[in-house]
């Protein structure tokens, strides 16, 4: 019998050895692949848009004080508010009189005369009436807006640039892992269409934009904190200029 040579025995041996180390590393590899586009989908957030039904489109919302550009002494301020064509205090729950000041958070109120307390400083107020489900009105009358000065402060400068007021979501505004977050705003001294403006929504580092009023949806948030903005922009996508052209919001997703 013929005798084999030992360095082809050792050689072949080798070869073995690799070949099952490799086929190991590879499917240990393809595991690796396959949890990876899971994670990603997961991660994936989703935006879709809806058309908000018009509601009490001829409800008017005047404010007689503050007066524009009105100086006052830093304490008590005055608010007084008309409301006319809306069932204030009548059919509607909650606080149906909403206002932003200086791109805060709103506030809501249940009466049309009342008095807070601010800080020396310069003030934008957008107020705005709201539905039965607490969505903003945006008809022409139902907002109005009023800039003044408290204390020994000077006035915003004069600008016609359009800005924008969110309703929705709010700042620490916590959600449920299933449930959507609503994201509602008020375009004040502008139209979309007729202007070329958008709104971009981002949540963290994914973005929406959109061109006509009503709200956007997001769902599909992983558990946690995310950032959410809304920002004014042309037809490019650029910010439009403005202190009160984009909010930032941060809110909380629990399980």
């Amino acid at each position: 019998m013929k005798k084999i040579n030992p360095f082809v025995l050792l050689l072949f041996s080798g070869f073995l050895l690799f070949s099952c180390d490799t086929e190991t590393k590879k499917e240990e590899g393809d595991q690796t692949m396959e949890v990876t586009p899971e994670a990603k989908v997961q991660e994936n957030v989703k935006f879709r848009y809806e058309l908000q039904e018009v509601a009490y489109p001829d409800a008017m919302l005047e404010l007689y004080s503050p007066l524009e550009n009105e100086a006052f002494e830093k304490g008590s301020i005055p608010f007084e508010f008309n409301i006319k064509n809306y069932p204030f205090e009548h059919g509607v729950k909650g606080f149906q009189l909403q206002m932003i000041i200086n791109g805060n958070d709103p506030i809501g109120y249940n009466m049309p005369i009342f008095r807070k307390e601010l800080e020396t400083g310069s003030y934008k107020v957008l107020a705005y009436l709201v539905d039965e489900k607490g969505l903003a009105l945006k008809e022409y009358g139902n907002y109005v807006e009023r800039d003044f000065t408290v204390g020994d402060s000077k006035p915003f400068p004069e600008s016609e640039d359009p800005y924008i007021g969110v309703n929705l979501p709010q700042n620490g505004q916590e959600f449920d892992l299933d449930e959507e977050v609503i994201v509602d705003f008020i375009l004040v001294g502008g139209d979309l269409n007729e202007d070329q403006l958008q709104i971009k929504v981002m949540v963290d580092e994914q973005e929406y934009t959109f061109h006509e009023m009503g709200q956007v949806k997001i769902s599909n948030l992983p558990k946690g904190e995310h950032k959410v903005s809304v920002a004014l922009v042309d037809k490019k996508g650029n910010e439009i200029p403005g202190v009160f052209s984009k909010s930032i919001k941060q809110i909380k997703v629990t399980g």
